[in-house]
């Protein structure tokens, strides 16, 4: 695993798998229990200022819409590439060799294998090969 600088980690339930690259100003925001974790699988590039995060919550009244914090286990699979200020919410779950446009938002759902994911909210908008 290679660590670049400026990155920053809340939290402990973080796995990260060999040969991945942490690119400058990565953000990982993660939960302390292991079942609502970060999972970051081998062979994977990070770029710079990507944001994956477990947290949210819940919506309450009008008094405080912000209502109780939960957090949604995070998926990333063998081999992706994240382009530059990506950001993927608690509950995505990502299939393996897949590549993720800079700037695009990943909501929480499953997406599929060698998938190009772009835009906000992220679509997939092809298979690659």
């Amino acid at each position: 695993m290679a660590i670049n600088y400026d990155i920053r980690v809340a939290g402990n339930a973080i796995e990260i798998m060999e040969n991945t690259w942490l690119s400058i100003g990565t953000r990982l925001i993660s939960s302390y229990n292991w079942n609502e974790r970060i999972q970051i699988g081998r062979n994977c590039d990070i770029g710079p200022c990507v944001l994956i995060q477990t947290g949210t919550h819940k919506i309450g009244s009008e008094d405080r819409r912000a209502g109780r914090g939960k957090c949604l286990p995070i998926t990333i699979g063998d081999g992706k590439w994240i382009g530059a200020r990506a950001t993927i919410l608690g509950g995505a779950n990502i299939g393996k060799g897949c590549v993720i446009g800079a700037g695009s938002l990943v909501l929480p759902g499953d997406y599929p294998e060698n998938s190009l994911l772009v835009g906000v909210p992220a679509k997939v908008k092809r298979i690659l090969e």
